[in-house]
């Protein structure tokens, strides 16, 4: 099972080379609002499709003095917020702040909380170190709205290591007095609760370089995490006596002498403390603090995901180590405590325990003596995320309340006491999978479309309340691209790329999804070109075409018996996955349209090329050359067809939208969308990056709703059209941005309904 999410970092790369300066204005600097654009005709809702849980939640922080009042952060899709009342998840970064141009801050790293105040809670965000420097969240409501200010130093919620921590912490005597661990430039404070920072010089000066990293391997763990000593709050007066943990990876390159520090002046002055032999050099994967003052700190070779062995947990009173638990073979994730002294309450996550089912131990008498309490027990459903358990919390409010991370979403047990602890999914609501491709078929098929995503592999959806069953696998797979035979949906065609292998593979069902077969051999390029610039259409029972990235398209006359290539162009290299995109004519089985973008900003203008025999052979339209289609990479380009009409087709290319009502023979530029640059860590905002057409409003004089992802006004978001593109309205608003909008597709049953995937956001549908 892969859960490194490293289907987003394409994306993330492209938005970088294409404008975004992927580093930061003036610290302290806030975000504010777009001017909105009309909003006539706007969608009425938005709702997460059902998949539950699906990504790697990377941390569990609960208030430490009020119930209920609990947050996940994730690495690619934004933080949740628990819903005591409605016992499901809210999503707190679906709005202002994390739009078009500033998915890669959908990467939450850490969150703090001030003890003194329930509605406070702080997030420092941003998906890649090498993207440049992150953000800090300040809200005053929960997370219900949010002020953004730009941090000076890098952060990286999707890099290694991400589930340790919390990097960020809140001194409970001067809740505006921030810290944070950053990992490639060292420790950090902010003394007006975010607005500015300055580097804690007196532990080290050092910022290392983006080459720098590279040269150690490509990411560091930096400054881990910071932990008051303390039991105070409220008092005015900072906290003299804190602690930080550093990963040896910084520590060697900064030149310090441990890996945890101590200071008893508030951060003036550091003195370095010696931690036990036998984990010199590993890294302080979490943290406790209870109420007497004793630390619990969690030794582990790895860093996770999935932290690997040998693990240690020990507890420290500020001069000595006490040795509690230790395992040769896995990591300690995680550790919580409830209580102190003796009969303090002690959880301990053991993680990368594959094959063996998921491992908690608990302790009741302060860690002299241990019992597993969720390996062999129940859980609902059977199975899980097995092995991965690198963060876990007991409920402040009620020690039997025990939470974990994993791979796939938390999991609890409301019991732990029990002899037999029941363990169940805490997902609902909680959608962070990541969708490649998005297919709809025609009104009336069995299902609602086919989901192409990253990890969860390929799915029919058939009830968006209800978690799919129908895919052609239930490993661990990356689904890359699909289609379904408009003629006859019950045909449905795909790829895919197992995680657990590596092996990519290609289907076919002829049934509605009920039945799956594997096609007898994949096309020339399919087995070494994995990635997500990839496209496959059916345009009969025995006529498929697949386009696999960096690859010659090849069609298939018998379910992928045999493959031959078609006669379109190889595409040059320009580092990184390009690849045709196609769409098949639905009212004529002989036409076939494809598209390449350029690849890049930098690459040459997109073209467009068509077939009139089933995508065997194809012709390049002289009107695609002539409409000097931008170039633009892969993934923020589309094309898409009128079922209605032959030949009727919508493409666009990054920064504007072409239609052409002759089959690709001449496009019209419309008016109204344009991109916008990069400002400050705002990245550039797409003119046209997605299109996708649905069922027309009644009455309406276009056969086909159209809606499009991209910039109109200077404003970003989804736009649609009922008139074919004379006249256009914002469908989503400022409340439902998503870190910015990939796949997307329009459902032919329902007028106004869309699907589309936010950044590591499931798929949302609308009305």
């Amino acid at each position: 099972m892969n859960r490194n999410h490293n289907f987003v970092i394409p994306a993330l790369l492209a938005a970088l080379l294409a404008g975004c300066s992927g580093g930061s204005s003036t610290p302290g600097t806030p975000g504010t609002a777009p001017v909105l654009a009309a909003t006539t005709g706007s969608a009425t809702s938005f709702t997460s499709v059902k998949w539950g849980g699906g990504g790697y939640v990377t941390g569990l922080v609960y208030h430490p003095t009020t119930a209920n009042v609990l947050y996940a952060r994730t690495d690619i899709g934004g933080a949740y917020r628990w819903n005591a009342t409605t016992s499901s998840w809210t999503p707190i970064t679906d709005g202002l702040g994390f739009n078009g141009g500033e998915s890669r801050f959908h990467g939450a790293e850490s969150i703090a909380l001030d003890p003194n105040n329930d509605q406070l809670v702080y997030m420092v965000t941003g998906m890649y170190t090498f993207e440049g420097n992150g953000r800090i969240y300040v809200s005053n409501d929960r997370g219900t709205t949010w002020t953004h200010y730009d941090v000076p130093f890098p952060v990286g919620g999707n890099n290694p290591a991400r589930a340790i921590g919390e990097r960020l912490s809140v001194d409970p005597n001067s809740p505006s007095t921030l810290f944070y661990g950053s990992r490639t430039a060292g420790l950090w404070k902010s003394t007006d609760a975010g607005r500015t920072w300055a580097q804690v010089t007196s532990l080290s000066t050092l910022q290392l370089t983006n080459d720098q990293v590279n040269t150690m391997g490509g990411w560091v763990a930096g400054v881990e995490s910071v932990m008051f000593d303390t039991s105070t709050k409220g008092t005015g007066t900072p906290t003299s006596a804190l602690y930080v943990a550093i990963a040896q990876d910084y520590a060697n390159a900064a030149g310090l002498a441990s890996t945890m520090y101590k200071s008893v002046d508030a951060g003036a002055t550091w003195t370095p403390v010696t931690v036990p032999s036998p984990v010199a050099g590993y890294y302080v994967t979490h943290t406790a603090h209870a109420a007497d003052g004793t630390f619990y700190v969690a030794f582990s070779a790895g860093g996770g995901p999935g932290v690997a062995g040998p693990g240690y947990l020990y507890k420290f009173n500020g001069g000595t180590w006490s040795l509690l638990a230790s395992n040769s073979s896995a990591g300690y994730g995680g550790v919580s405590v409830y209580g102190s002294g003796s009969t303090a309450r002690i959880a301990l996550g053991v993680s990368n325990t594959w094959g063996s089912g998921q491992v908690v131990q608990l302790s009741v008498d302060g860690g002299n003596t241990w019992r597993e309490i969720e390996q062999g027990m129940p859980h609902t459903p059977a199975g899980g995320a097995g092995g991965w358990v690198d963060d876990i919390e007991i409920d402040p409010s009620n020690p039997d309340h025990i939470s974990h991370v994993t791979g796939g979403g938390v999991i609890e047990t409301r019991n732990a006491s029990a002899g037999t602890p029941a363990w169940s999914d805490n997902v609902a609501n909680l959608e962070e999978t990541a969708t490649n491709a998005i297919v709809t078929p025609p009104a009336g098929a069995s299902y609602k479309f086919v989901d192409s995503a990253g990890d969860i592999g390929t799915w029919l959806q058939t009830d968006l309340a209800v978690r799919p069953t129908k895919g052609p696998s239930t490993a661990w797979s990356n689904g890359i691209a699909a289609d379904v035979l408009w003629s006859d949906p019950t045909f449905i065609v795909g790829s895919g790329v197992l995680n657990s292998s590596g092996t990519a593979f290609g289907f076919w069902s002829g049934d509605g999804g009920n039945t799956w077969s594997n096609f007898a051999k994949l096309p020339s390029g399919a087995s070494t070109n994995k990635g997500g610039t990839a496209s496959m259409v059916a345009t009969s029972r025995s006529n498929i075409v697949w386009a696999p990235a960096n690859s010659v398209p090849s069609y298939s006359t018998n379910n992928g018996s045999r493959w031959t290539s078609t006669n379109l162009p190889a595409l040059a290299s320009l580092g990184w996955d390009r690849g045709y995109r196609l769409v098949a004519d639905r009212k004529n089985a002989n036409k076939v349209y494809a598209y390449d973008s350029g690849g890049a900003f930098w690459g040459t203008p997109g073209k467009v090329y068509v077939s009139t025999n089933g995508g065997h052979t194809f012709t390049l339209s002289q009107g695609s050359v002539s409409a000097n289609l931008a170039p633009n990479a892969y993934w923020i380009t589309s094309m898409a067809v009128n079922p209605n009409v032959e030949g009727d087709l919508w493409l666009a290319d990054g920064n504007a939208v072409y239609h052409s009502t002759d089959s690709g023979a001449t496009w019209t530029r419309l008016n109204g969308f344009a991109s916008v640059a990069a400002t400050g860590s705002t990245a550039q905002l797409q003119g046209a990056s997605a299109i996708a057409l649905g069922k027309a409003q009644a009455g309406s004089p276009y056969s086909a709703a159209i809606y499009v992802v991209g910039t109109m006004n200077g404003v970003w978001g989804v736009y649609h059209s009922d008139d074919s593109g004379a006249t256009w309205a914002r469908f989503n608003d400022d409340t439902h941005q998503y870190g910015g909008i990939g796949a997307l597709a329009a459902d032919w049953n329902t007028y106004g309904r869309i699907y589309f995937s936010g950044t590591g956001r499931g798929i949302v549908y609308t009305n």
